[in-house]
C-alpha cells in the first residue's frame, strides 16, 4: 500500500509572524474600565474600513494599550437628485446615494503619552479613503482647581498683552487724527 501525501502536508510553513495576520488582532485587558480615547474610523468602502481596524487593533495591543472595538456604529445615507440637462428637459434626472460606514475603536485605561502615540502613528500611516476622529480624555490629580487659582494672575497678563493689541475701544486718537487731517491747508486745497 502506497502513501499518499496530500496537499496540507507539502504546503511550506508561513513564520508566525505571517500567520497572526490570519487570526483576530490579540487585546489586552482593562483593570478599571475608564475611558480615554473613543476613535471613530469613516469610510464609504468597507473592506477599507474593516483592514485599517485591524491595523488599528493590532497597533493598541503592541503600544500596551487596552482596545475595545470595533463597534459598527449607524451608517450615514446621503441621497440627492440632479436634473441631467437643463429648460425643458428638467423631468430627467439622475438620483445618487451616498453611504458612509463608521466603526468606533475605545482605549480604556490607556496611559495619555501612549494613546497620542498611537494616534500619531495612526495619523502617520492612514489609510487612503478613511476618515478619522478622536475624542481623547485626561484625567488631573485632585486639587487641581488650586493650581489654575494660583496660574490665573498669569495668564490674565498675557490675555491683556494679547487685548491691547486689538485697539477697538481706543478711538480718540483715531477721531483726533481724522479732525486734523480734514483741517489741514494740504486736504482743504486738494477738495476745494
Amino acid at each position: 500500500m502506497r502513501h499518499e501525501v496530500f496537499p496540507d502536508e507539502q504546503a511550506i510553513r508561513l513564520p508566525r509572524a505571517v500567520q497572526s495576520l490570519y487570526l483576530q488582532p490579540l487585546r489586552r485587558q482593562a483593570d478599571y474600565g475608564v475611558p480615554t480615547c473613543d476613535l471613530q474610523l469613516r469610510s464609504y468602502s468597507v473592506p477599507n474600513l474593516e483592514f485599517f481596524c485591524d491595523f488599528a487593533l493590532r497597533a493598541a495591543y503592541y503600544l500596551n494599550l487596552p482596545a475595545f472595538g470595533a463597534v459598527p456604529l449607524p451608517k450615514i445615507t446621503e441621497r440627492w437628485t440632479v436634473p441631467k440637462s437643463h429648460f425643458i428637459f428638467k423631468k430627467s434626472q439622475e438620483n445618487f446615494e451616498r453611504i458612509t460606514r463608521r466603526r468606533l475603536i475605545q482605549i480604556r485605561d490607556g496611559h495619555p503619552e501612549s494613546v497620542q502615540i498611537w494616534l500619531a502613528f495612526l495619523q502617520k500611516h492612514a489609510y487612503y479613503g478613511i476618515g478619522m476622529k478622536a475624542n481623547v480624555w485626561e484625567y488631573s490629580k485632585i486639587g487641581v482647581g488650586k493650581e489654575m487659582d494660583r496660574e490665573s494672575p498669569a495668564m490674565q497678563a498675557a490675555i491683556d498683552e494679547k487685548m491691547k493689541l486689538l485697539g477697538r475701544d481706543k478711538t480718540e486718537g483715531t477721531v483726533q487724527k481724522v479732525q486734523e487731517l480734514l483741517e489741514s491747508e494740504r486736504f482743504r486745497v486738494q477738495g476745494g
